[in-house]
């Protein structure tokens, strides 16, 4: 048997975070104080919707979180429960159980946890005009990034080639690894074309060129697109045992992106993971603009595996009233310091 509480919090972004579909200003965000009434012992755990973009981005989120914690304080069992339209919910009652029974503030024994080993992490630029762009990707540079994803899709197309491209004349693809995010923003007709031309920037991944939900035309760019496409937006919402294998073997993307608090919490994201491997496709997971609660409970996930690839996890710098954390950012690397 469990009790709960329930926090709101606002963040505030440092500047404005900018894609080709939403600017975010504030970020509202609940914080799950979740107790075991045997041991006494309180868990936290953090539910964030992310607006236009998760399914539980819905007008009555609040009343949905109580009634869904109530129900499972009572039965105690996460699986219990409908939230597969809920997948923010699900993430936040299963962290905070993860809270609750951690040792020293590691949900997870592995080497990550015990601070022997790093996460090596992308530095993220987002949309802005070109010049404050590349700004901000030589300060991420400057301060020991050796991999950065832009968000394109929102500038003119051609200004955003020209960025790409004073970049790469002053960074070579052996010392800079580049990684771009169009959020969904370019269409079926133009997006095989487009890719060719960014192509020649030596592009690692493009991470969902087209807006989900288009198979066919997925399909077709990742079977003949020069840049390696990786699946974002596509897994949300996706009933992993259902459709989740299905859609990986028609549309055979090379990479996956995971975001556990939009799919439906960590265990679900294990599936991704497991599925993903079974058909020869590789993944990186990434923060969905939660708090350094959500953050920190993503990172130490991801090191339970193999990790070589840098994952997007470096979004706790964004905020002006983030809550302390025990993940520290240094060159490009995550370390967890107790």
């Amino acid at each position: 048997m469990y009790s709960y509480q329930l926090k709101k919090h606002e963040l505030k972004f440092i500047k404005p975070a900018k894609t080709s579909r939403n600017v975010f200003k504030t970020r509202l965000i609940y914080i799950i104080y979740l107790t075991d009434l045997k041991t006494k012992k309180t868990g936290i755990g953090e539910a964030a919707p992310l607006h236009l973009l998760s399914t539980d981005d819905v007008p009555n989120y609040e009343e949905k979180l109580n009634s869904f914690l109530g129900e499972f304080c009572i039965n105690g069992d996460l699986e219990e429960l409908e939230l597969h339209s809920y997948p923010s919910i699900k993430f936040g009652i299963e962290t905070a159980l993860l809270d609750l029974n951690a040792k020293d503030g590691a949900l997870f024994q592995t080497p990550f946890t015990k601070g022997a080993e790093s996460i090596p992490v992308n530095g993220l630029v987002w949309m802005n005009n070109a010049e404050e762009m590349y700004n901000e990707a030589e300060a991420k540079i400057k301060a020991g990034f050796d991999v950065i994803k832009f968000k394109v899709g929102a500038l003119d197309f051609d200004k955003e080639c020209r960025l790409l491209e004073k970049i790469r004349s002053q960074y070579s693809a052996f010392k800079l690894t580049i990684r771009l995010d169009a959020n969904g923003a370019f269409l079926p007709s133009e997006a095989l074309e487009q890719i060719k031309e960014l192509s020649r920037f030596e592009i690692h991944s493009i991470e969902q060129p087209i807006k989900a939900q288009n198979w066919d035309a997925m399909q077709q760019l990742c079977s003949e697109s020069k840049i390696d496409i990786a699946l974002d937006e596509e897994l949300i919402g996706v009933k992993i045992g259902q459709d989740g294998e299905k859609m990986l073997q028609y549309i055979k993307p090379q990479y996956i992106i995971l975001k556990p608090n939009l799919i439906g919490g960590l265990k679900n994201a294990d599936l991704w993971v497991s599925l993903a491997r079974k058909h020869n496709i590789d993944w990186w997971a990434t923060s969905a603009l939660e708090s350094n609660i959500g953050l920190n409970a993503i990172a130490q996930w991801v090191s339970k595996y193999p990790i070589s690839m840098a994952q997007g996890l470096g979004t706790g710098a964004l905020f002006t009233n983030n809550f302390a954390t025990s993940l520290k950012l240094e060159k490009g690397k995550m370390w967890f310091r107790k």
